[in-house]
């Protein structure tokens, strides 16, 4: 590939030495653009009414990592999830994507930034298949290199023989599943995973834990909400707390585990 656009360079340059510098600059543009980058919040606050949801919540998703994100029932997991991947503003604090300050821009700005997420309920259309519902989750590519990349996604988590059954035929796992895999079709430098093993057996959470390694390992930043506290415990390599809409504690699992506030807040109620 690389000496493939080298030499498409060398050409270019020999003829119009104008287009070869914009072709550079546009190859160095892409190549910055794929560059990991921190996800950082900073002070971020948000309310609904009298309702506090989020209060200076400030902490840093690290490139390459798998990072959790716990806390009981209404403690602003899903809140922050919106606020990140822009479905609604912060009220105040900012929200960086490496030095590009994403806080208040269109959820499709941000997805075309390379943060894309699912939905605890997330739904598919019913009246497209399996391949053409993780397509839809991509529409920059050229069909044929789309349906490549969909159908060996579908492949790699053992799903190849569903890519032409219905959506409304799948079950609730299944569709998960699914969810996830439109989410990453064209490769995000940033999935968010909002609850992804909700309703799941071991059976099934243990095929999405799997998942979550391969998605990792291809170089994406995974940041996951789950009240499977064991499975995300098992998987991230970093745990952020929050508790009443603020951060009380993160750290390694390790850490978190041994967190008295933590368990107070939350894991104490699990035993």
């Amino acid at each position: 590939m690389f000496v493939v656009t080298a030499y498409t360079y060398y050409v270019v340059y020999a003829y119009d030495p104008g287009v070869w510098s914009k072709l550079v600059a546009k190859y160095m543009f892409d190549l910055m653009d794929k560059i990991p980058k921190p996800l950082l919040i900073a002070g971020v606050h948000k309310s609904f009414g009298s309702l506090r949801a989020l209060t200076d919540v400030s902490f840093t998703i690290e490139p390459g990592r798998i990072h959790g994100i716990i806390g009981p029932n209404g403690s602003g997991k899903t809140t922050l999830f919106n606020c990140i991947s822009g479905i609604i503003p912060p009220d105040s604090g900012h929200i960086y994507f490496g030095d590009t300050r994403i806080s208040g821009l269109r959820a499709d700005r941000i997805a075309k930034a390379g943060i894309r997420r699912t939905f605890q309920a997330g739904k598919l259309a019913p009246s497209l298949t399996v391949l053409e519902n993780i397509m839809s989750g991509n529409s920059s590519q050229k069909t044929r290199a789309l349906e490549r990349e969909a159908r060996e996604l579908l492949e790699s988590l053992g799903m190849g023989e569903a890519a032409d059954r219905w959506a409304a035929d799948l079950v609730w796992a299944e569709r998960q599943f699914v969810q996830i895999l439109r989410a990453i079709i064209g490769k995000p430098t940033v999935l968010l995973l909002d609850e992804p093993v909700s309703g799941m057996d071991a059976g099934e959470t243990e095929l999405v834990v799997k998942l979550i390694g391969k998605i990792n390992a291809m170089g994406i930043t995974v940041a996951v909400v789950s009240h499977d506290i064991k499975m995300l415990m098992d998987t991230a390599e970093w745990v952020t707390v929050l508790n009443f809409g603020e951060k009380i504690a993160e750290g390694t699992p390790s850490t978190i585990r041994k967190d008295p506030l933590v368990m107070e807040a939350y894991l104490g109620t699990e035993e």
